[in-house]
């Protein structure tokens, strides 16, 4: 082992003087991380919908919708709502200012108790499609609730012929305050997806290291090129010694970048990786199942150009199967599937799951997973090491 690090840490002395591994390590993630976070943050960032609600029946009934029904929504922030009267309202939809707008007509009250129809409109605006489904759903929810109502009052009419109609009324009244709010549930700590700038920081991470720790492993075919290797192997050094040399230098570059680019995007971009036992579990799992999969390609290629072909390939092909650029297991289908076979899902997968909350026992099976690739890859590099340090 003693010669493993000295090789290892006269790799790393020359990576330290290597801007290239700066760039492709660190500085290139980072910028892609903050350029997406910019592009894709705002859009992908929920806003609370600006509905208004035009109240000109001014009854109890009324009130309930607009108190208690859009209150339930002001209340956890789904929506903004404003009282607003009739030409105002529509002047905001036609404008874009509003998403929506409710119109609760005079006479509503009197028509909820009795046997005619009641109009509850909803005018929604052309630009926003998601807020008009939500306001629609809205009323729609409150209109079955009236309608369990009006059933209510029919079966007291029925029972009790003799009730006058103030009797009717006050009937009516009461049972329409008793229509449940719509619920709003908040499931963001159960869904286990990761915020815009935790996403695109920990897929620009990942994505860039194969192409990381490639340096420790693929240097083997530079050496044996310029004939350093030749030298190292006349030497009294077991092969196995340099092959693990050069996996220590995989490692510790790649440990190094994805920490860096964890702080930095923490600091610097707010991303918020999780529980850091679980991320510090996922780094490790993560770089060794990288370093596995570059050494194996190391172990095929006979000169330099080709492993550096081959490692490109297939360091872009993993890392669009495995969601660096978008998160291909939310898609579902052929792809989420494909996607298993990759480090990049399972590494990204891992951070969603700690996301959900529960501590870093959440992030277990996908380091387990990565575990596995590791032993296999890296496993399989050992297997061939006559021929990957062959002069």
């Amino acid at each position: 082992m003693h010669a493993s690090l000295l090789i290892a840490a006269k790799d790393l002395r020359q990576r330290a003087r290597d801007r290239s591994a700066f760039l492709l390590a660190i500085v290139v993630p980072f910028a892609l991380a903050a350029i997406f976070s910019l592009l894709f943050g705002p859009a992908s960032t929920p806003r609370a919908f600006e509905y208004a609600v035009v109240d000109q029946d001014h009854t109890a009934v009324s009130r309930t919708f607009t108190d208690e029904v859009l209150g339930a929504l002001h209340d956890q922030g789904v929506a903004e709502v404003s009282k607003l009267d009739e030409e105002q309202a529509r002047a905001g939809v036609r404008d874009g200012d509003l998403d929506a707008a409710f119109m609760l007509p005079s006479g509503f009250a009197a028509d909820v108790a009795s046997p005619r129809p009641a109009e509850l409109r909803v005018v929604g605006s052309a630009d926003s499609p998601t807020g008009t489904v939500v306001a629609r759903s809205v009323a729609r929810s409150y209109v079955r609730g009236l309608d369990a109502a009006r059933v209510s009052v029919a079966a007291v009419q029925a029972s009790r012929p003799g009730l006058t109609p103030a009797e009717i009324e006050r009937v009516a009244q009461e049972t329409v305050h008793g229509v449940t709010p719509v619920a709003i549930e908040d499931v963001s700590a159960t869904t286990r997806v990761l915020d815009t700038k935790t996403y695109f920081a920990a897929a620009m991470a990942v994505f860039f290291l194969l192409f990381t720790v490639q340096f420790g492993v693929s240097s083997l075919v530079d050496e044996r090129a310029e004939g350093t290797l030749a030298r190292l192997l006349a030497a009294p050094v077991r092969r196995w010694a340099i092959l693990v040399g050069k996996l220590i230098t995989s490692l510790v570059l790649g440990i190094v970048s994805l920490t860096v680019l964890m702080v930095a995007s923490s600091v610097m971009l707010g991303a918020d990786w999780g529980d850091p036992l679980g991320v510090a579990l996922l780094i490790v799992a993560g770089v060794l199942a990288g370093t596995g999969i570059t050494s194996v390609i190391a172990s095929l290629a006979r000169t330099s150009e080709q492993a550096g072909a081959w490692q490109a390939v297939v360091a872009v092909t993993l890392g669009l199967l495995g969601g660096a650029f978008f998160p291909v297991r939310q898609a579902g289908g052929m792809m989420a599937d494909l996607s298993l076979v990759t480090p990049h899902a399972w590494f990204l997968g891992g951070l969603g799951d700690l996301a959900g909350g529960g501590g870093a026992v959440q992030a277990l099976p996908s380091v387990a997973v990565l575990l596995g690739m590791a032993a296999v890859t890296i496993g399989i590099a050992l297997l061939r090491t006559d021929r990957v340090v062959a002069p």
